[in-house]
Parts: structure tokens; C-alpha cells; sequence
């Protein structure tokens, strides 16, 4: 890869813009056999959680005409044994490593973040906020201004990293909520995370998945990923991390047009771990074909029609 692509993201240095996303490349080091992950812009962990956490029942994923759906149910092996069996070998791999973080409560994202803070070898922590707050009846962090500044204040007091906010776009609008993390502390913001859905088996008259709904990913869902990446990068400062149906690089040139600084490649991983790095290859030959000097010379630029409705 050229310098054309390197960038800098919330200060840290990133080989190329495009990431590997959380929950589609395991802890990273799994495929390490099949991936030169050396060559890969960030890698992004599963989910932790304060404690290991089985997952739904099966099956969790369904494959969809134009993408899939998931319902892992967020299945991790705790944050402590992530710290004895997977940091170690991380730390030697010469990719950043941001280290996703969730919870069910403020404290529980606390707790985990405070466990990592006492490690070496991350880059920074995404904080996974599209998970039930069962303090306040089941209520999610990332719909509601007031809960998701909460949790976001109180993770950046607990972390000295850059804290990356993933955006759920399960909501009315985006704007509110990207503000509402910016002004409590987020360094970045990822978005969109996986849109619920359901899929039926008309045969036997039961849903698809195990746990009935399940998160839809994939291409289906990029030209919305699109609109709300755009829509946030309007309403704040912070850089934008663009996900949602990458599978090209000039997907990942749609994104950084639309605002986003940096991408994550998510569904294309489970037909080939390869993708982030072919994205990569592919985004460098579109910005040398349309005479970009750098990648960050295409962000922001789109040509928006803002006098039409």
C-alpha cells in the first residue's frame, strides 16, 4: 500500500483508511493464517462484556438476497480472558487494535474499559452502545441523547485511548444522537451499526432465527448507511467511521465522499477475511484514477443539491 492511503485517526496512525469490523474477524488473531493482517487498516474485536456470554440459540445467521442477517447475541469470552489469550498475541501483528465495548449497564462498560486500561497493546476502544440499558426497562443507549451522553462521559473518564461511539440506526434521526456523543466526550463516531429485522420461513411459519429478529447487514443496506453517514458528519466535528455494505473500494470511496474519514468492511468478511485488504487495494487505484493525492483529499466532498427538495 502507498502512502496515498495512510491516514491519522483520532491520532493514531493507520496504514490505510479501510478497517476490519467488529464481530465479522473474531479477536483478529484467528485469522492470521489466512490474512496478512499486517496489511489491514484496523482491526476492531468482538464485542467484551464484563463476563463471558454464551450467544442466542441457534441458527444465528441467514444469508439474505442482498446481504444477511445475524443473531449471535453478542457470544464473547469475557474481557479478562480476552486480556490472558488474545491481547498477547495481538500486540505482535503491527495493526491497531481497538478493543469493542459493551455492557448492559453505565458500570459494566466501566468495568471493562478499567480492565483494558491496565493492558498494553490497544489503540483505542468502539464503544457498542445499541445494547439494551436494563436499568432504565430495556431502554437502548444509543436512542436516547441523555443515556448515550451518560454512558460516553462516563467511559472517557475511565479511558485514557480514543473512544470511537457506534451509532445505531435504529432511530427517528441521526444528528441528535452523533451530537449528543461528540459533546460528552466521543472521539469518533462508527456508523451505521446492523438494522433489525426479521426474516420468515413460509414453510414452517417460524422466523429464520433462533431469537426471531435478527440485525440485517450487508449491500442491502448501504445506500441508508450512506444517508445517516452523511447526516452525522453534517452535525458534528468528530471524524466519521463509515460502515454498512462495503464490499469495493469504490464503496469505501462513496463513504469517505460522504463524510467519513475511515471505513469498516463488516459482511464481506464471512465470504473472504481478504476483503479489508482487496478494499484497500482497490480504494488506493480510485483515488490514483480520479487524481487524489491522499485519501483524506476525498472526504467531505460531496456535491450535495441542498437548495432541492
Amino acid at each position: 500500500m502507498s502512502s496515498r492511503l495512510a491516514i491519522s485517526l483520532c491520532g493514531i496512525s493507520l496504514r490505510t483508511p479501510v478497517l476490519a469490523a467488529s464481530g465479522t474477524y473474531a479477536y483478529g488473531v484467528e485469522l492470521r493464517e489466512i490474512v496478512d493482517l499486517s496489511q489491514v487498516g484496523g482491526i476492531i474485536t468482538k464485542g467484551l462484556s464484563r463476563e463471558p456470554i454464551e450467544g442466542n440459540a441457534a441458527p444465528r445467521l441467514f444469508e439474505t438476497e442482498s446481504g444477511m442477517m445475524n443473531s449471535v447475541g453478542l457470544q464473547n469470552i469475557g474481557v479478562r480472558a480476552f486480556v490472558a489469550e488474545k491481547l498477547p498475541e495481538l500486540r505482535g501483528i503491527g495493526t491497531p487494535v481497538f478493543a469493542n465495548v459493551f455492557g448492559y449497564a453505565i458500570e459494566d462498560y466501566v468495568e471493562v474499559i478499567r480492565v483494558l486500561e491496565d493492558t498494553e497493546g490497544l489503540a483505542g476502544y468502539e464503544l457498542n452502545v445499541s445494547c439494551p440499558n436494563t436499568r432504565h426497562g430495556g431502554m437502548f443507549f444509543s436512542n436516547d441523547p441523555v443515556l448515550l451522553a451518560e454512558v460516553v462521559s462516563a467511559a472517557r473518564m475511565a479511558a485514557r485511548r480514543p473512544i470511537v461511539v457506534k451509532l445505531s440506526p435504529n432511530v427517528a434521526r441521526i444528528e441528535t444522537l452523533a451530537r449528543a456523543a461528540e459533546d460528552a466526550g466521543a472521539d469518533s463516531l462508527s456508523l451505521v451499526n446492523t438494522f433489525v429485522a426479521l426474516a420468515i420461513d413460509a414453510r414452517t411459519r417460524r422466523p429464520r432465527l433462533g431469537n426471531g429478529f435478527g440485525g440485517l447487514s450487508g449491500p442491502a443496506i448501504k445506500p441508508i448507511a450512506l444517508r445517516m453517514v452523511y447526516e452525522a458528519a453534517q452535525a458534528v466535528k468528530i471524524p466519521i467511521i463509515g460502515l454498512g455494505g462495503i464490499t469495493t473500494g469504490e464503496d469505501a470511496a462513496e463513504f469517505l465522499i460522504a463524510g467519513a474519514s475511515a471505513v469498516e468492511v463488516g459482511t464481506a468478511n464471512f465470504w473472504d477475511p481478504q476483503t479489508p485488504v482487496r478494499v484497500a487495494r482497490e480504494l488506493e487505484q480510485f483515488l490514483a484514477e480520479e487524481d487524489y493525492a491522499n485519501a483524506r483529499d476525498a472526504v467531505g466532498i460531496l456535491d450535495f443539491p441542498k437548495d432541492k427538495k
